[in-house]
């Protein structure tokens, strides 16, 4: 307890720090206020008992719960996570997204302006859906032409005024403003959740307190277990040569390619539930469709829909990756830079050694990622509710381990900065990248 009031205090003591923390906390607090708004023209009293499931309940925790009380951000920072994919996809798939990506901050600029005019592309079309099939007909209180124009205009602005809070918390906060952003929508729903849960053990049996317990341990565990998937590499030692620069010596040290056991993230699950939806989709389109072989695909507590989830993400874990993560490039830098690995000749037997270690790696790191994917379903078949079951595993899980580890990375690199101790006794947090944070005052 000593250790995190010193942790603390020291934190304070760092006025940049400390700004950056006022700063997001400032940002975060008018985000939750915004999520309150109600769209122009709807009754809040009609949406008391709205309560979304599935693909919409997830949307809702993202959101903040603001989906479902039909915010003026309902949408929240999910089109601009849309955008964001679709034009790293271009990346790969584009040569000029691809020079673009090479030209450096002139570059980068240029993508994010395509992100944001295609930001709002996919906000208005999202909107427009959103409110037709949402938005309940007795809770709208003017013309409903002009509420859908309105609503229409208002949701896109609300979305670009998230993507804009975001941008200011990466720039003047602290941590991934995006990330905090979704990550503060989950947090909120955990209370709530919680009380659920709590009333649900309590009102079944006796034998409440117990369940509760072991519910939290079982969350706990896995938990902790996320934490070994998310920072788990493969160290690769490179050896670089001595060199001469001016009347320097560089080079001659030995440092290590970090190879993520889960490079591809969150990315897999979110292909995969995106396939999983399209038996809903087709079944509301043809109701004919109900009581065909595609109905249990739509309960997502069933073991045929857990198995093709979990195979599906598998698969696309080692797609992501693929495309992602180019050995070759990795051997052409190396090689440009005087590294080789021990024991490879550098070139081609350098790019098919850290292709056959990525593949290695990658097939248990596929089959842990869907583990807790699935791991949501399996709790509500024990009993959980729907709601807190979302909190042991999943997107929603993998997102609150990596936002939370980014930021105590950020904050132990301003300490390590001032020559005071880390967030640990031992060792140093590491992020999503897997790379140590800063002890010398790099930028990270």
């Amino acid at each position: 307890m000593k250790k995190l009031f010193t942790t603390l205090s020291n934190i304070w003591k760092i006025q940049e720090l400390k700004e950056r923390i006022l700063f997001t906390l400032m940002i975060l607090v008018i985000y939750r206020f915004v999520c309150q708004v109600v769209l122009p023209g709807v009754d809040p009293t009609q949406l008391a008992n709205t309560q979304k499931t599935g693909l919409l309940g997830l949307l809702d925790m993202f959101a903040g719960g603001a989906f479902s009380k039909v915010s003026i951000v309902a949408l929240g920072v999910m089109p601009y996570i849309s955008a964001s994919i679709v034009v790293q996809l271009l990346g790969i798939a584009v040569p000029s997204f691809q020079k673009m990506q090479k030209e450096g901050e002139s570059g980068r600029k240029k993508l994010t302006q395509i992100t944001r005019y295609l930001t709002v592309a996919i906000t208005a079309v999202q909107a427009v859906g959103y409110v037709k099939t949402q938005v309940p007909t007795n809770a709208i209180m003017i013309d409903h032409f002009t509420f859908y124009v309105l609503s229409g205009f208002v949701l896109t602005a609300g979305t670009l005024f998230v993507m804009w809070l975001g941008e200011k918390i990466t720039d003047k906060g602290i941590g991934n403003g995006t990330s905090l952003i979704i990550m503060v929508g989950i947090i909120a729903r955990l209370p709530v959740a919680m009380q659920q849960e709590i009333s649900s053990a309590f009102a079944g049996s006796d034998g409440g307190a117990i369940r509760l317990v072991l519910e939290i341990v079982a969350l706990f565990a896995v938990v902790m277990f996320t934490i070994l998937i998310v920072q788990g590499v493969r160290k690769v030692p490179v050896q670089y040569a001595k060199r001469i620069v001016g009347n320097r010596q560089v080079g001659g040290v030995r440092q290590y390619i970090p190879l993520k056991v889960n490079a591809a993230g969150v990315m897999p699950i979110i292909f995969a539930q995106a396939l999983m939806f399209i038996p809903n989709a087709l079944i509301g389109i043809f109701p004919k469709l109900t009581d065909s072989w595609l109905h249990s695909y739509t309960d997502i507590t069933s073991l045929t829909y857990s198995l093709t989830f979990a195979f599906l993400i598998i698969a696309f874990t080692f797609f992501y990756t693929a495309i992602t993560v180019n050995p070759t490039q990795m051997s052409d830098d190396m090689k440009k830079n005087g590294g080789f690995i021990p024991g490879i000749k550098p070139g081609l037997a350098t790019s098919s050694f850290i292709d056959d270690v990525i593949s290695k790696i990658t097939f248990p790191g596929s089959l842990f990622l869907a583990i807790i994917a699935i791991l949501p379903s399996f709790a509500v078949r024990v009993g959980i509710q729907q709601e807190f079951a979302h909190f042991f595993g999943g997107t929603s899980l993998l997102i609150l381990v990596g936002v939370v580890l980014d930021t105590l990375q950020q904050i132990e690199s301003y300490l390590l900065m001032r020559h005071y101790d880390g967030l640990m006794k031992t060792g140093r947090v590491t992020g999503r990248t897997g790379i140590p944070a800063a002890g010398s005052g790099a930028a990270l």
